[in-house]
């Protein structure tokens, strides 16, 4: 910093020299601000100062006083009140409100939903700078789009009481929030309670729900108070660009073409059109004819000698930076495990920041593989062409950071053919990065749900995919020397590779649970629609939360539905509820998956469906062990590639002339008595003990 300002006071007669006028925002004679708020081309005040020329232009803005106030403020669209333009980073901020939901002593509700569309318009939801965020301590919260995107997610926050509450933290306890897709035009907030507020009805009565600019929020305890946001600004951040062309399009069509001399254009990465921004050397407004200007050879050159300087002060701080983050992330630690299994060769390696930079183009965008609650996998070429995962995770507590490196040690050590493999991490940025095996074929939800954009699954391979997922959580649970819980067992973390063999992924939420302890109070986490409802009433983990999820998992493959319908109601909106209660009616073959069910596989599937059910059985209790479930399905896969290369062979021999057994085998066969059930019945007993010794190895 001395040698900043040194070079700043050497250079000053130089900047006197190439004085520099201040680049214009607007056109001559409009008006460049209202009140506090800075209006530059191409948004304006009055005919002729905005692009468009009329007054049914998006960038037209009207600046006066409104509901008795002398202070003048900016209004884009009529009432939208504006409080923020930038052209360097294309955003405006604009007032919003919020959703909310208030109860009486007894449970009775008021409130009001609240949607805010922006279609039609150039403008769209900022995925970067918003968070969609929810207040109270009884409080399910969704945000949705059933028209453009047609998209949901949400989250939830409770309190046991107020002393939980935490100011500055909103992760679930009083407070919780989630990101918002790219491309978001228009949503809706819907609020919703467990318990109607009726356990912490006096400390907080009311729920609130909104989306805001994430730099602007932070949650302080007096938010869950009633009247808190009654009165409340609440800022959202929107991209806005020029029009819904390409900039090959628009650089074509020079007279609708935006950008002014000495700029350039750029597709907008949220939405489309594009935006225009001043060439290197030139600022000003790239909008205007004339907006972009020289900045003089003398402030070109004070201003590469403080690039350099500051380059070098930061590159130090930076190698001092990562030097700390390594430190504190556990890596002598883990280094020190890495010592102790000199001559293993799949133990977990040590990544530097430099090679996973490189291997993901600086954690480009394109090189996103999936993103959810734990953080963002990206797709990595390392040095030599082994394509990996890279998943950067949200941020950990330091008391975590033990747990991590063992985490990092024990999965490193997994050789179980169906949990996606963990080759190392790097710690030299705040939050550790994890780098996996790369599987190629998408998620399992991606092949059941998306019907346009995956190759259709058989019953044989459905059945398989479920044996080899149990198999693995089986695996985990009970077979592996400490025992691990997944808690986020998903269709969307199970991946397939191009043989549709099924790899287990995604730990960041897992937990280690010691051998003499059966459960663990944790605060709550997972998926809606795969949670296991006892966690809402006890608080505590257990290993048959995990053989809840896949029972949700089992559903899914059987019926072909998702694990919430965003249409449906009551029972119907929950495919666990759904799936129950057909079974209960005896109606489930009514919603199995028509592309899977026929006469041949009718009985097993009616298996499957039995033992789903049992998964999902409200009480943990009357649940399953992961083994045992994994134990049935192995059987049934066993039994159905049995039944199927038998039947294979029966064709054949019936298409050729001379029968391909004797007479003696075919009498015999024809002796055996019993359907496809008791064959199966008979089969099983003999199968659990190859199945139990696949499970003990990890296959």
């Amino acid at each position: 910093m001395i040698l900043i300002l040194l070079l700043i006071s050497l250079l000053s007669p130089a900047l006197g020299a190439a004085a520099i006028t201040v680049p214009p925002l607007t056109f001559p004679g409009c008006q460049e601000k209202c009140g506090n708020v800075s209006v530059p081309y191409p948004f304006g005040i009055g005919e002729g100062c905005f692009m468009g020329g009329s007054n049914d232009s998006f960038y037209r803005i009207t600046c006066e006083a409104r509901n008795g106030s002398s202070s003048l403020r900016a209004y884009i669209g009529g009432d939208t009140e504006v409080l923020q333009i930038s052209l360097e980073v294309p955003e405006i901020s604009v007032s919003s409100y919020y959703a909310f939901q208030c109860y009486n002593s007894t449970g009775k509700a008021i409130g009001q939903t609240y949607w805010m569309t922006l279609r039609g318009t150039p403008f769209t939801f900022s995925a970067t700078r918003n968070k969609f965020i929810s207040i109270g301590c009884d409080t399910l919260a969704n945000i949705a789009d059933y028209v453009d995107n047609y998209f949901t997610l949400g989250c939830m926050s409770v309190c046991r009481d107020m002393k939980s509450v935490k100011n500055g933290s909103c992760t679930g306890i009083g407070c919780c929030q989630t990101s918002i897709p790219l491309n978001l035009k228009r949503f809706s907030v819907i609020l919703g309670s467990l318990y109607n507020h009726t356990r912490i009805w006096r400390s907080n009565p009311c729920s609130y729900a909104f989306l805001a600019d994430q730099d602007w929020f932070d949650f302080k305890f007096s938010d869950l108070s009633a009247d808190n946001f009654a009165n409340s600004t609440i800022p959202v951040v929107l991209d806005w660009a020029i029009g819904n062309q390409t900039c090959e399009v628009a650089v074509r069509d020079s007279h609708s073409y935006a950008c002014g001399q000495n700029s350039y254009c750029s597709n907008a990465t949220n939405g489309p059109g594009y935006q225009c921004f001043c060439k290197n050397g030139f600022k000003g407004n790239p909008y205007l004819p004339r907006g972009c200007q020289g900045t003089g050879l003398g402030t070109i050159f004070l201003l590469v000698c403080i690039f350099f300087s500051y380059w070098t002060f930061k590159r130090r701080r930076l190698i001092k930076l990562r030097q700390k983050f390594f430190q504190q992330n556990g890596g002598l630690l883990l280094q020190q495990q890495i010592a102790l299994h000199k001559g293993v060769e799949e133990i977990a390696k040590i990544f530097t920041i430099e090679e996973l930079e490189k291997a993901t183009n600086n954690f480009h965008e394109i090189q996103i593989l999936g993103q959810g609650g734990q953080g963002t996998v990206f797709r990595g070429n390392l040095f030599g062409g082994k394509v990996v995962a890279v998943k950067k995770s949200k941020k950990m507590d330091k008391g975590q950071i033990i747990e991590f490196i063992n985490e990092v040690n024990i999965l490193s050590q997994i050789y179980h053919r169906n949990v996606v493999k963990l080759l190392g991490c790097c710690l030299e940025t705040e939050v550790p990065l994890l780098v996996y095996e790369f599987i190629s074929n998408g998620t399992l939800f991606q092949h059941i749900h998306n019907r346009n954009h995956a190759a259709f699954i058989s019953w044989g391979n459905r059945l398989r995919i479920a044996a080899e997922t149990a198999g693995a959580l089986a695996y985990l649970h009970s077979a592996h020397s400490v025992p691990i819980l997944h808690r986020d067992v998903k269709s969307s973390n199970i991946l397939l590779d191009d043989n549709h063999t099924a790899k287990v992924s995604d730990f960041g939420a897992s937990r280690f649970v010691p051998l003499d302890q059966t459960q663990m109070t944790t605060l709550i986490q997972g998926t809606l629609g795969y949670l296991d409802p006892e966690c809402f009433h006890k608080g505590q983990l257990t290993d048959k939360s995990d053989v809840y999820s896949f029972g949700v998992v089992l559903a899914e493959l059987l019926t072909g539905q998702k694990p919430l319908s965003p249409e449906g109601f009551g029972e119907h909106k929950s495919l666990a509820m759904h799936f129950v209660s057909s079974m209960e009616k005896k109606k489930f073959l009514h919603i199995v998956d028509a592309r899977v069910l026929n006469e041949r596989n009718r009985e097993q599937i009616l298996v499957v469906a039995e033992l789903a059910r049992k998964c999902l059985n409200v009480k943990g209790e009357d649940r399953p062990t992961m083994k045992e479930v994994a134990i049935e399905l192995e059987s049934l896969k066993m039994f159905y590639e049995h039944t199927w290369s038998q039947h294979e062979y029966e064709e054949t021999e019936h298409l050729l002339d001379e029968p391909l057994i004797s007479s003696t085998s075919i009498a015999t066969a024809q002796e055996t008595p019993g359907d496809s059930s008791t064959i199966y019945a008979s089969c099983q007993g003999r199968l659990e003990d190859s199945v139990m010794l696949s499970l003990q190895n990890g296959r």
